[in-house]
């Protein structure tokens, strides 16, 4: 998690920069800032004024740690706030420790398990008031983050946690194995909320649907130089709707190493948000199965088949074979996956 920290007085400044020497030990990317006032004296980079380096700060980080007085952390992030799916992290403690306040995206943006680690690094508590967590129901949009799955359905999420709040059954359906008990309140069968762990963004298994994605998907893709980026999303898009996949499944693209400067296929990457992985020929002629072989492509490449093998090289067993057209092929494949929930379902 990438954390943006400020305090606004000396005392607060010290407990600040304990928590980023803390939290980046946990594995966090912190940066802290004070205001200008405090520069000269913490040596930290300053800010003239809160607001916005707030705003600054909703754009670029994915939490918020403020170190004083709650109000002062309110009123600072109002201008920013749009909605929770999307809102980073925001939490507040006091200079002497005591209270961690989540105050904004406690679940989806992770404001809670931030609380709670800052209560640990101080030895006070982590004062989180979110409706599941207060009545120790199961939080489908906390657990999909952790998990890294991708949360499709606001709606449906909202219903999904209304029911269980309300004492009301919700619906599972899963097109993964699932290991070990659900969790409270969720159960197999018809409900009207529930939760689908699918591949599919069409499932919609209950009348109320959340779909839960998960990243298990690797793309394999060989084009023609200089080939645009609309060009591969297109043939990408065109394949993933016809097997019924979605994009938010996938979590790497993959070619061979001579396409590792290709302007379209780098674009297309980047609208995905993931980074181009590359092979050698060597490395992709290695990879053991069965190949769509192409006399063309092993001409110009060195290895009889590009996409297929590089979605395999990358994990698992290929579930798409290639697809070709305008000059694009598209593979996928699919590493396994078992769901587990906790005793507790958190």
């Amino acid at each position: 998690m990438n954390i943006a920290l400020t305090a606004f007085t000396s005392r607060g400044a010290e407990l600040a920069g304990r928590l980023t020497k803390g939290l980046t030990e946990d594995g966090h990317s912190c940066a802290l800032w004070v205001p200008e006032r405090l520069a000269p004296e913490t040596g930290l980079p300053g800010y003239r004024r809160l607001g916005p380096w707030t705003g600054e700060r909703f754009a670029d980080s994915d939490a918020l740690l403020f170190v004083g007085a709650s109000g002062i952390a309110v009123r600072a992030i109002a201008p920013y706030v749009r909605d929770k799916f999307t809102d980073p992290a925001v939490v507040s403690v006091d200079e002497a420790g005591r209270f961690a306040v989540p105050l904004l995206s406690g679940h989806v943006g992770g404001a809670n398990d931030l609380a709670r680690l800052v209560a640990r690094r101080t030895g006070g508590t982590a004062a989180v008031s979110t409706a599941t967590d207060v009545n120790g129901r199961f939080a489908v949009d906390q657990w999909a983050r952790e998990q890294g799955f991708f949360l499709d359905g606001r709606e449906g999420a909202k219903r999904v946690s209304a029911a269980l709040l309300a004492g009301i059954s919700v619906g599972m359906e899963s097109d993964f194995p699932i290991q070990g008990p659900l969790p409270q309140g969720v159960v197999e069968g018809p409900a009207e909320a529930g939760i689908a762990l699918t591949l599919d963004p069409e499932k919609r298994p209950f009348p109320h649907t959340v779909r839960l994605i998960p990243p298990v998907l690797h793309l394999g893709i060989g084009c023609r130089r200089g080939t645009p980026a609309a060009t591969i999303a297109k043939a990408v898009e065109g394949v993933f709707r016809s097997r019924h996949l979605s994009l938010k499944g996938v979590a790497a693209v993959c070619s061979i190493d001579l396409k590792k400067d290709e302007a379209g296929l780098l674009a297309f990457c980047q609208g995905l948000g993931l980074p181009l992985t590359t092979y050698s020929a060597g490395e992709l002629s290695a990879v053991p199965g069965d190949f769509t072989p192409s006399p063309f492509v092993h001409g110009v490449t060195g290895v009889d088949n590009v996409c297929e093998r590089a979605a395999v090289r990358r994990g698992g067993s290929l579930i798409v074979p290639k697809q070709a057209g305008e000059g694009v092929t598209v593979a996928v494949s699919q590493v396994p996956l078992t769901i587990r929930f906790s005793e507790k379902g958190d």
